[in-house]
């Protein structure tokens, strides 16, 4: 994401109670019509991918005795040494990190946008292994978390505030395949007062994967 995609997206000051309130990075990033990209350090990237990596390999393991306890051991002194780096929500990078896929977000299938503005946006996304279904495809609630978090994007860039998802509908039209580059657009359909009316597709080349449509709505300020 450039600058110029991130504008009244992002909280304001406005919405400083709630779940919304800010962050002042965040409230400056605006104001500067930018994003902070330094939060979690140059190497949380790679720390995102080795976590990444880390759930992949979790998602098909079927460990003997001696290694899960072996592995239990190691990620038990990871999770202590975790413990001193962890932030409220508020804090977290996840908010600001555009240059990361998902933008840094761990718990949602990483993606990368091409293009954001008030008439949609453009990505490509990639379920990995841990997003398996069965079948070496992805599972349909994975779907869903992609489209979520796109489609908000696209109703936030529209309405030039944020919004929370009122309703999504998911219709699978094919079977969505893992470990492969799809191309998503979500974008805005209409807008009445604070309901934003969106939709959004998912191909695999020319194949439909999926498809949605939802319902976001504006909060006013201090909303949760």
């Amino acid at each position: 994401m450039n600058e110029q995609q991130v504008g009244d997206s992002l909280p304001d000051q406005e919405h400083h109670e709630g779940g919304f309130r800010p962050m002042s990075e965040l409230i400056n990033a605006r104001e500067e019509q930018g994003a902070d990209i330094t939060r979690g350090g140059p190497h949380y990237g790679e720390f995102v991918e080795q976590v990444r990596g880390l759930m992949d390999r979790a998602r098909l393991a079927s460990p003997t005795d001696e290694l899960a306890l072996d592995a239990i051991g190691i990620l038990k002194q990871l999770n202590d040494k975790l413990d001193a780096a962890v932030v409220n929500e508020w804090s977290t990078p996840t908010w600001t990190r555009f240059d990361l896929p998902a933008r840094g977000n761990i718990t949602l299938p990483p993606f990368m946008i091409d293009h954001a503005d008030s008439s949609g946006v453009d990505a490509r996304l990639t379920f990995r292994t841990y997003h398996l279904g069965g079948n070496n495809a992805a599972h349909g609630g994975q779907v869903a978390v992609g489209f979520d978090d796109l489609l908000g994007m696209a109703a936030a860039m529209h309405a030039g505030s944020i919004t929370r998802t009122a309703s999504l509908t998911v219709d699978y039209r094919s079977v969505t395949p893992l470990n492969t580059e799809l191309k998503v657009r979500a974008w805005a359909e209409r807008q009445e007062g604070r309901k934003v009316f969106v939709r959004a597709t998912m191909h695999d080349g020319d194949r439909l994967c999926a498809e949605a449509h939802g319902l976001f709505i504006v909060l006013k300020p201090g909303q949760a």
